[in-house]
C-alpha cells in the first residue's frame, strides 16, 4: 500500500452512503478506500467468503442506475 492515510470523519463516511433501490448502500470503491484495499481485492475477498455475508449484502447496479447515483 504505502499510501498516506488520513482520518475518516463521520461526515466523510456519511457522504459515501447512497440510497439506491430504497436501500442505504456504500459502493465497493468507497469501502475499498476506507479500508485501504484495491477494489479488485475487496471484491475477491467478499466472493471467497460469501457465506459470511447476508444474502442481501451486495448487488450490482444496472447501467441505467449508474448515472442517477452520481
Amino acid at each position: 500500500m504505502g499510501k498516506k492515510t488520513e482520518l475518516m470523519t463521520v461526515d466523510n463516511i456519511r457522504d459515501r452512503v447512497y440510497v439506491i433501490r430504497g436501500q442505504q448502500v456504500m459502493l465497493d470503491y468507497d469501502l475499498a478506500e476506507i479500508y485501504g484495499y484495491e477494489v479488485k481485492r475487496l471484491n475477491e475477498q467478499v466472493k471467497r467468503n460469501i457465506v459470511r455475508f447476508p444474502e442481501d449484502f451486495m448487488f450490482q447496479l444496472s447501467k441505467e442506475e449508474i448515472p442517477s447515483v452520481f
